[in-house]
């Protein structure tokens, strides 16, 4: 599967500033010990494999999948091989005592990835989960980084952030906002950068990996026709995460720059190409049913259904910004990156405010959506959720 041709691209974004960067970053790595955090997801098993073909001293992963964790390990090891350093995988769950525990019996790391993250747009329909996410995203974070400059004596943390923290219109983006001023607040204690990045082709759980299951199991590819997004690859935005976390300065935030070889391109665009890439037709179904139903006609052989439909889910938006009119960038630094300066502006008392309430919360053990949304309201007062009670757990 040529990825770079399904998202309309020829060429590799970073590969330049990489290279540019190479001999510090090398330095950097050979000389370190990372800690990262969330490994065992698309980005974070591409950033552990651009750390570990780097020899370091010291590379310890966590993830709650034990799976992937397992997947990574073998991926590594029929490719690199072993380094010279001390590799091990901790099957953890952030939030919990045992990885209190694990924090408390290593002495240090210089550098702390964190990629952990609840991601997807659909994990804001309940209460439950935006909760989970709240968790993840934010107080997750919060300990992690107190973990860094407390217990391990780092010398740099680096967390991943999304484009959509950029004037968001969801409560996903929105939780990604909120820990940037965090994080903002927190470069007062130990140097903190981060990245906003694009769709990541055909990681876990996106739309594009989905095409695969599908393919797998004969059944029809389904994608809306009115959104476009940037897309990089897992690999690239592992790069991303590497410059930032090693080349950052504290409060940064890098993105891809948007030049010609970074492309607008639609959902249904992309199905259309990985189902010619696979060699077959793609048929145009006027609904779900219809795609369903689709191979029961045994002379459907070279052909695949398609069912393509408008957008109406909440928290979709209709394009993607890497950051706002109100930020300082460094356009010069770097041939594909562009960098957020961030300045040091955040509310004490907002912040304290926002910890308080959650805290009310979870003792009460009762919460009703409205609440969060109100809350993520006073955090960023220009947040625009749109809920149109949709969501995409009601889509094929």
């Amino acid at each position: 599967m040529n990825i770079l041709s399904l998202i309309s691209r020829n060429n590799k974004l970073f590969s330049n500033d990489i290279q540019n960067n190479l001999s510090e970053l090398s330095d950097k790595i050979e000389n370190g010990s990372f800690l990262i955090l969330g490994a065992a997801g698309s980005i974070g098993q591409a950033l552990s494999k651009q750390i570990f073909y780097r020899d370091p001293k010291k590379l310890h992963v966590v993830d709650i999948n034990e799976n992937n964790l397992v997947e990574l390990v073998r991926d590594i090891r029929s490719s690199k091989g072993y380094i010279r350093g001390e590799f091990k995988t901790f099957a953890l769950d952030i939030g919990s005592i045992e990885f209190d525990h694990y924090i408390n019996s290593e002495s240090h790391f210089d550098y702390v990835f964190n990629l952990s993250a609840l991601k997807h747009v659909r994990s804001e329909s309940d209460p439950f989960t935006l909760m989970r996410m709240i968790n993840v995203n934010i107080l997750n974070t919060i300990k992690t980084v107190e973990q860094s400059f407390n217990l391990l004596e780092a010398k740099k943390y680096f967390c991943v952030s999304t484009d959509k923290a950029t004037n968001p219109v969801n409560m996903m983006g929105a939780s990604k906002r909120i820990m940037e001023k965090y994080l903002i607040q927190l470069g007062n204690k130990i140097d903190i950068s981060m990245a906003r990045f694009a769709n990541v082709a055909f990681s876990d759980g996106s739309l594009l990996h989905g095409f695969n299951q599908r393919i797998q199991k004969k059944q029809p590819i389904s994608a809306p026709l009115d959104v476009k997004r940037y897309f990089v690859t897992s690999n690239e935005a592992g790069e991303l995460c590497l410059l930032s976390g090693l080349l950052g300065k504290n409060r940064e935030i890098f993105f891809p720059k948007l030049t010609k070889e970074l492309n607008l391109i639609s959902f249904d665009q992309i199905a259309k190409n990985y189902l010619k890439q696979l060699g077959y037709e793609p048929v145009i179904c006027e609904n779900e049913d219809e795609a369903r139903r689709y191979f029961e006609n045994p002379n459907n052989d070279g052909k695949w259904p398609c069912y393509f439909f408008q957008s109406d889910t909440t928290g979709e938006k209709d394009y993607e910004e890497f950051f706002t009119s109100k930020e300082n960038i460094d356009f010069e630094r770097y041939e594909n990156i562009g960098v957020v300066e961030s300045k040091l502006e955040f509310d004490d008392d907002i912040l304290k405010y926002f910890l308080l309430k959650v805290d009310e919360m979870k003792r009460k053990k009762a919460w009703k959506k409205e609440e969060i949304v109100d809350l993520f309201n006073k955090m960023i007062p220009t947040f625009k959720h749109y809920e149109t009670n949709k969501y995409l757990d009601d889509k094929m």
